[in-house]
């Protein structure tokens, strides 16, 4: 498959639905990267190394070093917001970094402007934006964005582009006729349906531009079978959906060594509390219902009461979230784990995790950007669940329940990396240096 890769040649432009702390702080980083302020602390793509051959051969080179990644200074970012603040102004509202950070690449952050989003308040009761595009229909606002990004890889000189939304959750909803094939939604577009939400017009305009898509928010976006099908339509990459960061991020951690050691969970109570945009939207019962199905159904997979009746049949998952302005984006949650083990001995796990929200998001977003580019380019269009060690709720092909332990996740991700480049898979099943030990006596 090596040769079927192309290599990351010209600008790529990363197109943001959302310009609020999770995009600024992703912008702002970047830039900082490099200027050489700063190091890419927590993106995977840039400084975790990958084993390749046995361990004997002692390969182990950066990722970024390994398969053909868009480089740091090739990125341009632009975006859309419901407000007109440049990136310097709504990363200073978002008061994620400190007032020196963003002073020292100030000039590269108010030179990028947002485009008029595509908004409406039905899905997003708690956010008033004005900076919005206004008297289109759904069909009209789908032509709209792709313009957009016709003229943004134009006057940008881009060679590619990749949409990732960090905008709003937006209300739950579920499944509808509209959105089960390409032509019912397309009918729906043009009939000015208005239950079809803005992240999913964001996704269907990217798909047709050829411009692969990243969903970091609960929303369903492009986890629809009419968009799956606009994506194999199009050839073109998608994921989603769900940034996994914070509590989340614990909970795939410790989740599956509880379960690797047959130890029984019988409660697990989270809550939390947050002060930022995205803490605001939630702090709406219909909007938090979106974030909460995407937060309890990893557990709910990690610990299968089908599998295991015995150690998780009455597995009690309770999940909060609280809006608390004072603290910012400072993400405080507490989890509380009731266990058992030997003889139904009981026991319980706290966990008290005091988190930057967008400080644990923005490598992710950089991740999912570079890694999906580099799918686009390697001809694997369609959902990518390789990419599910990043996400929340995973997508995945139809019937096929997601895997959210982490680790095995992990391994996903770096064996699709090694098949990528032609490297073999690697399972971790060692007996080859045993039997050559015997081989050699």
């Amino acid at each position: 498959m090596k040769q079927q890769v192309n290599e990351a040649k010209g600008k790529l432009g990363i197109l943001i639905p959302g310009l609020g702390a999770v995009a600024t702080t992703l912008i702002a980083g970047v830039a900082g990267i490099n200027k050489g302020y700063s190091k890419p602390i927590g993106s995977v793509s840039q400084l975790s190394r990958i084993r390749l051959g046995k361990r004997t051969e002692d390969r182990n080179p950066l990722i970024k070093d390994f398969v053909p990644l868009a480089k740091l200074e090739d990125i341009v970012f632009g975006g859309w917001d419901v407000y007109a603040d440049n990136v310097f102004e709504a990363a200073s509202k978002a008061r994620v970094l400190e007032p020196y950070q963003l002073e020292q690449v100030r000039a590269e952050l108010e030179q990028i402007k947002p485009m008029k989003a595509v908004f409406d308040r039905n899905f997003v009761k708690n956010l008033d934006g004005q900076h919005i595009k206004e008297g289109f229909t759904r069909r009209a606002l789908a032509d709209a964005v792709q313009a957009d990004i016709q003229n943004f890889k134009k006057e940008n000189n881009c060679d590619r582009i990749v949409v990732l939304w960090c905008g709003s959750t937006e209300k739950y909803i579920e499944g509808n006729a509209i959105f089960d094939s390409l032509k019912n939604f397309e009918d729906a577009l043009d009939q000015n349906d208005l239950r079809i939400p803005p992240s999913m017009i964001y996704a269907y305009a990217a798909l047709k531009q050829g411009a692969p898509y990243v969903n970091g928010a609960p929303n369903l976006s492009c986890d629809v079978p009419a968009i799956v099908e606009l994506a194999q339509l199009m050839q073109v990459a998608i994921a989603g959906k769900d940034f996994k960061t914070g509590q989340t991020l614990m909970k795939t951690i410790v989740a599956p060594g509880l379960q690797a050691r047959a130890l029984g969970v019988e409660g697990w109570f989270s809550t939390n509390i947050l002060g930022n945009r995205d803490g605001l939207v939630l702090d709406d019962p219909e909007n938090f219902k979106t974030k909460e199905v995407s937060k309890l159904s990893v557990l709910e997979e990690i610990l299968d009461a089908k599998k295991n009746p015995e150690l998780y049949g009455n597995l009690y998952h309770k999940v909060r979230i609280n809006y608390y302005p004072p603290h910012g984006d400072n993400k405080e949650s507490w989890d509380n784990i009731d266990i058992f083990g030997w003889m139904g001995y009981k026991m319980q796990i706290k966990i008290n995790f005091l988190c930057r929200d967008s400080i644990l998001a923005a490598p992710v977003a950089l991740d999912l950007a570079l890694f999906i580019d580099l799918a686009q380019r390697a001809g694997m269009f369609g959902i990518q669940e390789w990419l599910s060690f990043y996400l929340k709720s995973p997508q995945t092909a139809p019937g096929l329940p997601p895997e959210h332990d982490i680790f095995k996740q992990l391994i996903k991700l770096q064996n699709t990396l090694r098949h990528m480049m032609g490297e073999d898979l690697i399972t971790h099943l060692g007996l080859d240096y045993y039997q050559e030990l015997v081989d050699s006596m």
